[in-house]
């Protein structure tokens, strides 16, 4: 093998492996997330301060390595759980929550954690969620959660809110899912079966005094419509009647005919 030939096989080698060092060297940072570059070597190993921007990224792969943190709004169900008010009712929770990573926090969180977003969210927001809910039970009793529902739940989502903005989150929504004792659910289905048969009773007397105070009335009518027919009906009328209706026949009145029959 001569030397030229030497050459341009050394060369050829050199090409492929800058080319594999090349395309091991550059990523994409895919849109709706934020790169970020970790140094896994030397005393300054960890995120730098910058959070790299959507597009084509080039590093080191021999010292360094990046990350990508989704920036879009992503929701996760977690599993229930319970937790027990001010006096000692247990109540069952199943939370839904959507966040968001704040632009600009990814190199923070992932500075302070050392994790990917899909481990944070199952461990440290899981137990954020938990602590938000735990901290605003124990500062009610069972009536008041049940009477002021919406009021507990807005504290508890307030309290969130504010515990995942401090870790580089933003949180968008949340629901909690909130059910209630057994022995409560019974206890207000009874009620609300009272107050509905009780309802049903009023309606019925209020029916039952309509119809009686619309019998007097017919009997108050009956009774002066009596009062003015005897008034009005003397023997002179009766006796127009009575012609006014007579069939030219003589009634028997008695023993013998008699045209008229006496009415005093």
């Amino acid at each position: 093998m001569n030397r030229s030939v030497f050459t341009l096989i050394t060369a050829f080698v050199l090409i492929i492996f800058f080319s594999i060092v090349a395309a091991q060297s550059c990523t994409r940072i895919d849109a709706g997330h934020e790169g970020i570059l970790v140094k896994l070597y030397g005393t300054d190993k960890g995120v730098q301060d910058v959070s790299l921007v959507t597009g084509r990224v080039w590093y080191n792969p021999l010292t360094e390595d990046v990350f990508m943190f989704p920036t879009f709004v992503q929701t996760v169900d977690y599993n229930a759980f319970t937790v027990n008010a001010k006096d000692g009712s247990v109540f069952t929770v199943d939370p839904t929550i959507s966040f968001r990573v704040i632009a600009g926090e990814s190199p923070r969180i992932f500075g302070k954690y050392r994790k990917d977003i899909e481990q944070i969210t199952e461990t440290t927001l899981y137990n954020y969620t938990r602590d938000a809910f735990r901290i605003q039970f124990n500062q009610y009793s069972t009536d008041s959660i049940i009477s002021n529902r919406q009021s507990f739940e807005d504290k508890v989502q307030i309290a969130l809110g504010e515990s995942l903005r401090k870790e580089g989150f933003e949180l968008e929504q949340m629901t909690s899912g909130l059910q209630y004792p057994d022995e409560i659910v019974k206890a207000v289905n009874l009620k609300n079966r009272a107050v509905q048969q009780a309802m049903q009773v009023e309606n019925e007397l209020k029916v039952a005094e309509a119809q009686a105070r619309k019998k007097i009335v017919e009997a108050e009518s009956e009774a002066r419509a009596n009062e003015l027919r005897q008034r009005t009906l003397t023997p002179l009328l009766i006796q127009q009647q009575f012609i006014e209706k007579w069939d030219g026949r003589t009634p028997l009145y008695g023993n013998s005919p008699t045209f008229f029959k006496n009415v005093e």
